[in-house]
């Protein structure tokens, strides 16, 4: 789940905050712990290499913010967890008013039935039929009794069943109370994660000279165009256009979303409208094509279909890294658009930038 999309959990504890006692089932959700307050995130520290090694630089600077993607990747996936089950609290603690409140209308109209026995002098229905030297009204009175008796049987039986529902209620929102818990450290740990790489990659660049980072994101340029000529030297591209690489209705309209970003900044754990983290641009552009798809970039490649990297077509997703730690837009020509890294914004870039893990395609 992207940046700002957080009411839903505390809708989830007021909602069910608000039943935690049930009186009728005589069964309490366990409250969850307080969050704690948040401490700073330690900066770690990093040096330059000796004699301010760029190359050295740059492959830590890269390494650092790989890191990142990946404990995004895993703050973007615990995010979603919290959200799934913070809805399934809110929808147990309607299941849950509903059940008290009939529970409430069942125990009602027992109660009416106890009292009518007491003002008709306490005895049984039965007892006072056999007392009666009417014939007529003793057989009118039988055919009472028989549907009174299955009337009494069908109402505490619908009692023990509401009761029941209840007490699983209970205790499936307990569950998801615990995993809601287990969610929220995990997500806590990756955002501590991704605090503390960004950081580390600001206070390695802060280290440099104006000169030195004009250098360093010369060595970057360089490093990009010297993958994609080797991409593109393989004869892909070729392979690429000679195949029926036209893309879809459904991948135009992903296109035109994602090349729309453009200039926006990279945010990590957004998905939008103003900025995106990488796999947020994707799963975001393909939703405003009518293809809902996995959030995170590690979801995308493992759920959404495989094909061929010379068989893709404008709308396909490239996975990068081993890990599937980021993903593109593939745009044709050979190029792709994506949201690269914190401090920078959505482009345009080669294909071939970067290690490609395949290739999937939504709808």
């Amino acid at each position: 789940m992207g940046v700002g999309k957080r009411s839903l959990i505390a809708t989830a504890v007021g909602l069910v905050c608000a039943v935690t006692v049930l009186g009728g089932a005589g069964t309490a959700f366990a409250s969850p712990a307080p969050t704690p307050a948040p401490t700073p995130t330690p900066i770690p520290s990093v040096t330059l290499p000796p004699n301010k090694d760029l190359e050295a630089v740059h492959k830590k600077l890269e390494q650092l913010y790989h890191d990142a993607a990946v404990a995004t990747d895993a703050y973007n996936a615990a995010e979603e967890q919290t959200e799934r089950q913070s809805a399934e609290i809110v929808e147990l603690a309607r299941e849950i008013v509903k059940g008290q409140k009939r529970l409430a209308e069942l125990k009602d109209r027992a109660g009416a039935a106890a009292r009518a026995q007491y003002r008709s002098g306490g005895l049984p229905p039965e007892a006072r039929l056999w007392l009666s030297g009417d014939p007529q009204a003793w057989l009118e009175g039988a055919d009472r009794i028989r549907q009174g008796q299955k009337a009494t049987t069908g109402l505490l039986a619908e009692m023990a069943r509401t009761q029941q529902d209840l007490e699983l209620y209970a205790r499936d929102a307990s569950a998801q109370w615990t995993k809601l818990e287990t969610s929220r450290k995990a997500r806590a740990a990756a955002q501590k994660q991704i605090k503390q790489q960004i950081a580390a990659a600001e206070q390695l660049e802060s280290q440099l000279q104006k000169k030195e980072k004009e250098r360093l994101a010369e060595l970057e340029r360089e490093a990009a165009a010297k993958a994609q000529t080797s991409w593109l030297s393989s004869g892909i591209l070729d392979d690429i256009d000679g195949s029926d690489g036209s893309a879809t209705a459904q991948g135009k309209k992903a296109v035109e979303f994602a090349t729309a970003q453009i200039g926006k900044a990279y945010e990590w754990g957004a998905e939008g409208p103003d900025t995106f983290d990488c796999s947020g641009m994707t799963s975001a552009a393909w939703a405003a094509a009518g293809v809902p798809i996995p959030r995170t970039s590690q979801q995308q490649w493992a759920q959404l279909p495989h094909v061929d990297v010379k068989d893709m077509r404008p709308g396909d997703l490239i996975v990068y890294f081993d890990d599937a730690s980021h993903i593109a837009m593939y745009i044709g020509d050979g190029k792709m658009v994506h949201a690269p890294r914190p401090g920078r914004t959505i482009t345009i870039a080669g294909a071939g930038t970067m290690p490609i893990l395949g290739v999937v395609r939504p709808g």
